[in-house]
């Protein structure tokens, strides 16, 4: 193809040409309603994937391979030059798969105690959050459109689903079950929306806030549905829950990549 033909197809209409560039600039999507339900759904897909792949598999291969798949993932994360919404939600997919896998195996193989790891990442969360801050001056997520934010980005976002991981098991292990931890967190999640509502919270934080808690409540939901009655869920399978979870998640996301709802245009 000639450069003169390349030109040609530049748009001649200026507000398109800018929109253009908004969309290229951000590597995450814009943070609507499908935004929060895929990301709920993820988070109960990750771990009854992560549960399955573990009984099919072994420990040790599942963890192995699904280790492989969060580093290519995020590979191909990072080497695209804009939002794509399958290549982004895919990373997502695999960092709640990976990140149960591992916190599993914090708990199970190396025995720390819930009570312990919930602090711990909690200060993890914590070190990225103020080492971000003091290199970009934002946590915001519209402006991720450097390498270095990018990275910050993920950092944050591994660290939430280990937060999210360990707090929702931690409340599965006191007496609540996973669906009363599900409702726990079905409540709490609200706290952030009303307050910033209220104008009580900035938007940044009410953000970052019920992104932890979308990872308990999306893992207490799918545990509730998949695990056996006798261990306070509906029996449903790790297998089938996966399974539908998945296609939901592949609805949403192949709407969201034809409609584009979800890329600020202007």
């Amino acid at each position: 193809m000639s450069t003169e033909h390349v030109l040609d197809q530049r748009p001649r209409d200026p507000a398109r040409a800018r929109a253009r560039i908004r969309e290229s600039a951000n590597k995450v999507p814009e943070v609507t309603v499908y935004f929060w339900i895929i990301k709920v759904l993820t988070t109960g897909m990750g771990e009854t994937a992560s549960d399955f792949l573990a009984h099919l598999l072994g420990p040790i291969p599942a963890v192995g391979l699904g280790g492989l798949a969060f580093v290519a993932s995020l590979v191909l994360q990072f080497a695209v030059r804009r939002y794509v919404a399958w290549i982004y939600w895919t990373a997502i997919v695999m960092v709640s798969v990976f990140g149960t896998m591992a916190a599993d195996v914090l708990h199970v193989g190396l025995g720390v105690p819930y009570t312990l790891s919930t602090p711990l990442f909690m200060v993890a969360l914590a070190a990225v959050f103020a080492l971000w801050y003091a290199s970009e001056r934002t946590l915001s997520i519209h402006g991720i459109r450097t390498r270095r934010r990018e990275t910050f980005y993920w950092a944050a976002v591994l660290a939430t689903f280990a937060l999210g991981t360990a707090a929702g098991d931690l409340t599965a292990s006191i007496g609540l079950g996973y669906l009363g931890s599900a409702v726990l967190f079905a409540v709490a999640i609200c706290v952030p929306a009303l307050a910033h509502g209220a104008g009580t919270l900035g938007p940044v934080t009410a953000f970052w806030a019920a992104y932890v808690i979308t990872r308990p409540l999306g893992a207490s939901l799918a545990d509730w549905m998949a695990l056996e009655p006798h261990r306070g869920g509906l029996g449903l399978g790790l297998g089938p829950v996966t399974l539908s979870w998945t296609v939901a998640i592949l609805g949403l996301v192949g709407y969201l990549t034809l409609s584009r709802r979800d890329v600020r245009t202007a």
